[in-house]
């Protein structure tokens, strides 16, 4: 240094002093870095997947200096465009790394030098097992490049086994009401299984697809005519229990055959037979005609009454069996999960007492109202003439709920209007406008036939929706636009395309006569935030309302007792099957599970 003072002017000593003094103040691995001197990512992000045991993985990341990885780009997936091996994936286990304030995606947590992240396999016991990887990161250099997504496929092969390995419980991630549901029949005891399930019951008591049942059962009460509160106790009681019996029998059985019992009873042909009945029990309501069996038969059945004093206990049960077929053909977690824990353990007595103590909960108010009913109604004059009739108009309206399941929804309106047209006609004539109650209800039943008029010219009009008849009088709805799909075949396609496009798909399972799939499509799907959340999503839909062959498949394919159920794939095509949405959904609710689908690094 004192030679080089002695031979430089003082103003260039400065400056290689100053050049000396920001090199050393620089980190050695940015000094080394130059514009064209950035490591490929497979040099500056090494990755190795080995097996820790049979049913987990380990996956190591070594970092190079001055490199970093950003914790929530990663993902871990099955490759299943290699086949299908057996297995499936759980939520790895990924460590907490150091946050940084970082410039592309502001502050994030990362990783220096090195990570590892444990997968929990499930798998059947068997052979060694090897596994097709496929491994989803994106990291940055501390000199100002950042790298794109990518993925990286590995193998890894698992140690033979003579267990069952199945996925650890998930501790902080999202986890969907039947999965919930199903971890409790399982694990939890039997007294808070029960309470729950009855709860469960009663919620679902009043959803569209049980209220039906609430005229079925007063028609039937009020057809009796005069009937003591014990005698209407027992007969609503043969109806809840028929309803409960076919509930659990039926579940039990789709579970075990993985088959959707009820959906053979939504065959056209099968709804419209029982909405002719109901039209006919209607009519004899109307005092039209009476029903009644032959007099010899008569006598003899009178003679079994009176020992038993049960009168048509037996009709009543299988009334409440045929209901619980017909009307309540809705798949809810509850439901859902009763059924999976049938299918995949096998434990028919638990997963069968969940069923049975949820259906009792369905059928709790039912029983309520049944009771209340035959202490309410009118026990003799015209009154009692006049209820009768107006369960006419019940039935009416049941029937017209089951056709406008499978009739074209243009034809909707004008099966509404029947009834409308039915009450308004009834109250106008067999009441007498004498006191104010007899004004009162004459005016309900000029509302009545108003709300007759007003459906048939929304039919003129084009709409479609009995609440909103009148277009104009609505705000317009736009619809999320679906392809639909048939097959098996299609939808591995099309998941394969939404994959190699790396976008995510969702398939919602749709039939005509599933009243919950129209409500997820009247008030969740058109939500505006639930479509820009959906925005870049491919939106499949699979309609299973035929139920045939193709449909049974692909039911059958993802383990699926029935629509609606709505299904999620990531963009490296892994259905995540833990944010499955099945029933119903408010708009808020779906939402936030979407927008967790899509979230990167979600797991299945």
């Amino acid at each position: 240094m004192k030679f080089l003072k002695n031979i430089l002017p003082n103003n260039l000593m400065a400056a290689l002093w100053a050049v000396l003094v920001i090199a050393l103040s620089m980190p050695i691995g940015q000094a080394q870095l130059g514009d064209s001197e950035f490591l490929p990512p497979k040099e500056a992000f090494q990755v190795t997947a080995t097996a820790e045991g049979a049913d987990k993985i380990r996956v190591d990341f070594l970092i190079a200096p001055a490199y970093y990885l950003y914790r929530h780009r990663f993902n871990f997936a099955i490759d299943t465009a290699a086949g299908s091996p057996g297995a499936s994936l759980g939520n790895a286990a990924i460590p907490e790394g150091e946050w940084k304030e970082d410039e592309f995606f502001g502050r994030q947590q990362v990783y220096y030098s090195a990570v590892s992240v444990t997968v929990p396999v499930s798998r059947a016991p068997g052979e060694a097992l090897t596994l097709p990887l496929v491994i989803g990161l994106q990291g940055c250099a501390d000199a100002g490049l950042c790298y794109p997504p990518e993925k990286r496929r590995l193998s890894v092969t698992l140690p033979a086994t003579d267990r069952a390995a199945t996925l650890p419980a998930d501790s902080g991630g999202f986890v969907s009401e039947q999965d919930r549901l199903a971890a409790l029949i399982k694990d939890g005891s039997l007294p808070l299984v029960l309470a729950t399930f009855f709860g469960l019951g009663l919620l679902l008591a009043f959803t569209p697809c049980v209220l039906p049942m609430v005229p079925i059962l007063s028609g039937i009460i009020a057809g009796q005519g005069n009937v003591t509160t014990g005698r209407a106790f027992s007969l609503s009681l043969s109806y809840v229990l028929g309803m409960a019996t076919v509930n659990t029998l039926a579940g039990i059985a789709a579970a075990s055959a993985g088959a959707q019992i009820q959906a053979l009873f939504q065959q056209p042909w099968i709804i419209t037979v029982f909405a002719l009945l109901f039209v006919v029990l209607a009519a004899s309501m109307f005092g039209l005609f009476n029903l009644q069996l032959p007099a010899a038969l008569q006598t003899r059945l009178a003679d079994v009454s009176n020992q038993q004093r049960a009168g048509t206990y037996g009709g009543v049960a299988v009334m409440g069996a045929l209901s619980a077929l017909i009307v309540t053909a809705c798949v809810a977690p509850p439901l859902f999960a009763a059924l999976a824990v049938i299918a995949q353990t096998g434990d028919v007595l638990r997963g069968g007492t969940a069923l049975f103590v949820m259906s009792l909960g369905m059928g709790a108010p039912l029983l309520i109202i049944g009771t209340s009913a035959g202490r309410l109604l009118p026990k003799a004059g015209a009154w009692m003439d006049t209820v009768k009739k107006l369960f006419g108009v019940l039935m009416l309206g049941v029937a017209a709920w089951m056709l406008a399941r499978i009739v074209p929804e243009s034809y909707t309106l004008l099966l509404w209007a029947i009834p409308a047209f039915a009450a308004a006609i009834v109250l106008w004539i067999d009441i007498q406008p004498q006191s104010w109650r007899g004004w009162l209800g004459r005016g309900i039943g000029v509302v009545f036939g108003l709300y007759g008029l007003v459906l048939l010219a929304g039919l003129a009009l084009g709409s479609r929706d009995p609440l909103s008849p009148i277009p104009q009088w609505s705000a317009p709805q736009s619809a999320l636009e679906f392809k639909k799909i048939k097959t098996v075949a299609d939808l591995d396609r099309e998941i394969a395309a939404a994959s190699a496009a790396g976008k995510p798909v969702m398939l919602d399972f749709y039939a005509d006569w599933c009243v919950s799939c129209k409500e997820m499509e009247r008030y969740t799907f058109t939500d505006a935030t639930v479509q820009s959340v959906l925005a870049g999503t491919v939106l499949l839909k699979a309609d299973v309302t035929a139920n045939d062959e193709s449909d049974q498949a692909l039911l059958q394919r993802f383990g699926i007792f029935g629509p609606p159920t709505i299904a999620f794939w990531n963009t490296e095509g892994v259905e995540l099957k833990r944010f499955r949405v099945v029933g119903f959904m408010k708009a808020d609710e779906f939402t936030n599970v979407a927008r967790l689908a899509q979230a990167p690094g979600a797991t299945p």
